[in-house]
């Protein structure tokens, strides 16, 4: 486990959603937070305070976590300096991008003479099955997405809240960096080598009570092709009883690949069934889920209700309203 409180580290991100781990972490760990770090350049803002590494330690920061997720997942050179600092100060350093703190030989050397730990939560801890595809006890809900980074964690973070808020018995099962570390374990599922990553999400997910739900944290989507891939292995390893479809509305193209469209929530309610029935032919879209963060109330209401008279299904934003009518869809 990580020691809290933390630093969270921007870097140089050049939009807010490339610093989505520390976005996670902030909305969902807020006690966790002391303040952010952000360098020259830098065009993610959490609304936390900003703090130099001399500033966070002397205010607790036990930890920097480096919250910003470019493309590729790698630690950045022009980072270096910073996180060597913060290692110095006798700061834990973690990060869940693909390259790691520990093949950075200036970043060891200073965490060896600091006595402090470097932890890559993307690295796979153990090693996992070749799925079998046999049914288990228990229900799992899977949010599968138009895009890349349009708030399936965020969907099945407010369901599991909600859920035990109720008495019914939830679980939010993590599979990606930020889901890692806001809740101290899970499997980084990206990077688990392609054979096993379906077999990784049946043990993620194993036998349960019969009334219990793992909410499966989605990754990528069925459409994106870079992406798509991850998204298959939580299809066919969750065995899902629920699918909820997630969206963000302003988006005008795939994230990172402007010459490829979006698809119709249609067709991403039509394809994800048509794959998930190959492992469990009874599962349902139960609902909706948009991410309205970049509309105003009014315009996030139109949304909603538009949406959901032409799909005829309960649509809402969980994070901004609750995911009470998509629990109430579960059944």
């Amino acid at each position: 486990m990580l020691k809290s409180p933390y630093l969270l580290f921007l870097g140089d991100a050049q939009d807010a959603l490339t610093a989505k781990v520390a976005q996670g972490i902030k909305d969902w760990r807020p006690e966790f937070c002391v303040g952010q770090l952000r360098l020259p350049g830098c065009k993610a803002d959490l609304g936390l305070k900003d703090m130099t590494i001399a500033e966070a330690r002397a205010a607790g920061a036990e930890t920097l976590v480096v919250g910003a997720a470019n493309r590729g997942g790698v630690i950045s050179q022009s980072w270096m300096a910073s996180l060597v600092e913060a290692a110095e100060a006798g700061m834990d350093i973690a990060s869940g991008l693909h390259n790691r703190l520990t093949a950075q030989k200036p970043l060891v050397a200073a965490a060896e003479r600091a006595g402090v730990g470097l932890f890559d939560v993307r690295i796979p801890q153990e090693e996992y099955p070749i799925a079998d595809g046999k049914r288990r006890s228990g229900k799992r809900c899977l949010a599968v997405g138009t895009d890349c980074s349009v708030g399936k964690m965020y969907t099945a973070l407010a369901m599991e809240r909600d859920m035990r808020d109720r008495g019914i018995k939830a679980s939010f099962r993590a599979t990606g960096q930020t889901g890692i570390l806001i809740t101290g374990s899970g499997v980084p599922l990206d990077a688990v080598v392609a054979d096993f990553m379906a077999g990784a999400v049946e043990h993620l997910t194993p036998d349960n009570d019969a009334d219990h739900w793992d909410l499966i944290e989605g990754q990528g989507s069925l459409f994106h092709p870079s992406f798509s891939g991850v998204t298959m292995a939580l299809i066919h390893g969750g065995q899902p009883d629920a699918l909820v479809l997630c969206h963000e509305p302003t988006r005008t193209h795939m994230r990172g690949l402007p010459h490829y469209g979006l698809p119709s929530l249609e067709a991403l309610r039509d394809v994800s069934l048509d794959m998930a029935r190959i492992v469990n032919p009874d599962v349902k879209v139960i609902g909706i889920s948009v991410n309205t963060a970049a509309l105003a109330a009014g315009a996030a209401q139109t949304c909603l209700q538009e949406i959901e008279a032409r799909m005829g299904l309960p649509t809402v934003d969980p994070f901004r309203d609750g995911a009470g009518r998509l629990i109430d869809a579960l059944g």
